[in-house]
């Protein structure tokens, strides 16, 4: 266990839990943290100045619905922001897994928080666990459908399917699992991140495929799969499953950070799963090495640019 109460540490760092929710999703926006994870019967987004704040920071509450089809089990956030409005894509179910599809919300301006209205479904398969990829100026929608396998399909618009599907074939470590997608590009290249092996299992963990500069998402070929975990179980520092994550920058833009979840129990349970955050660098091949999860004791430095930062701290003083 901690020494220190979650968020907090010594001057100018923080220590994780950030939130207790899994499957986190976190952006820097204007000023602020905003991060929302898989609460059930409403969408809530968290929003601080500092990362340090995070985890006292209060809910707002951003989506419920009364539509018994869709309002409960409201997991895996994604809110983007397209062309000055933000996009909110969730999963909802009507409380069995079998229903569950994927929706989209639209905000009336540029603020996170909203207010949001209801646009629509998208796909009608069970589908989890969306992520809206940019590219070439064009939109695709990934996610894991039937089976837990990863799909991809492009969209006429941010909310608007546009074509059928298409089977991402993904190594994993196991057999059971892949979900969870995430992308984020750097020189040209597209590294999409996904998760496997049951998030209630401690091997809980993410794997990697990569899209050259160019290629058509569209094209299976087109994707070389990662030989290896990425991420994963970190027994010395008591962090199990790590995994359903994403990524955002530092304030100043020049660091990159994973935020995603994971617990202190090597027991197969989907209970005291919670969200953590730390940096990340690149190896010289240009893939994300995004190194171990560190343990819950540990002080991890501020973003920079952050308010709280030690940077910024002294150069106020000064």
């Amino acid at each position: 266990m901690t020494n220190a109460a979650a968020g907090t540490g010594t001057a100018g760092t923080f220590r994780n839990p950030l939130n207790q929710g899994p499957d986190p999703f976190m952006t820097y926006y204007d000023g602020n943290y905003y991060l929302s994870t898989s609460q059930g019967n409403s969408l809530q987004i968290w929003k601080a100045a500092s990362l340090a704040d995070l985890a006292t920071a209060q809910a707002n509450t951003v989506w419920t619905d009364t539509t018994a089809s869709r309002n409960q089990d409201m997991w895996a956030p994604c809110f983007r922001l397209v062309e000055g409005n933000w996009y909110f894509y969730y999963t909802a179910s009507d409380g069995t897994n079998d229903a569950h599809r994927i929706y989209v919300l639209k905000s009336s301006g540029t603020n996170p928080l909203g207010p949001y209205t209801f646009v629509g479904q998208l796909g009608d398969a069970w589908a989890i666990d969306p992520e809206l990829l940019i590219l070439g100026g064009k939109y695709y929608l990934i996610w894991s459908g039937p089976n837990n396998l990863l799909q991809i399909a492009p969209m006429s618009d941010p909310v608007t399917l546009s074509g059928p599907a298409v089977y991402l074939e993904s190594s994993g470590g196991c057999t059971e699992v892949r979900e969870a997608p995430v992308t984020i590009q750097r020189n040209g290249t597209t590294y999409l991140v996904y998760s496997t092996c049951d998030t209630g299992k401690p091997d809980y963990q993410l794997w990697m495929r990569t899209l050259p500069s160019g290629a058509d998402p569209l094209v299976p070929g087109n994707w070389t799969q990662y030989p290896n975990a990425v991420f994963s179980r970190n027994d010395a520092a008591n962090v199990f499953g790590p995994g359903s994550n994403s990524f955002f920058q530092s304030p100043d833009g020049t660091e990159d950070w994973i935020v995603y979840h994971g617990k202190t129990t090597s027991a197969y349970t989907y209970d005291g799963r919670t969200t953590r955050a730390q940096k990340f660098t690149w190896n010289a091949d240009g893939t994300p090495n995004l190194g171990q999860p560190l343990s819950l004791d540990t002080d991890i430095a501020l973003p920079s640019g952050d308010p709280k930062s030690a940077a910024v701290t002294a150069a106020k003083r000064a």
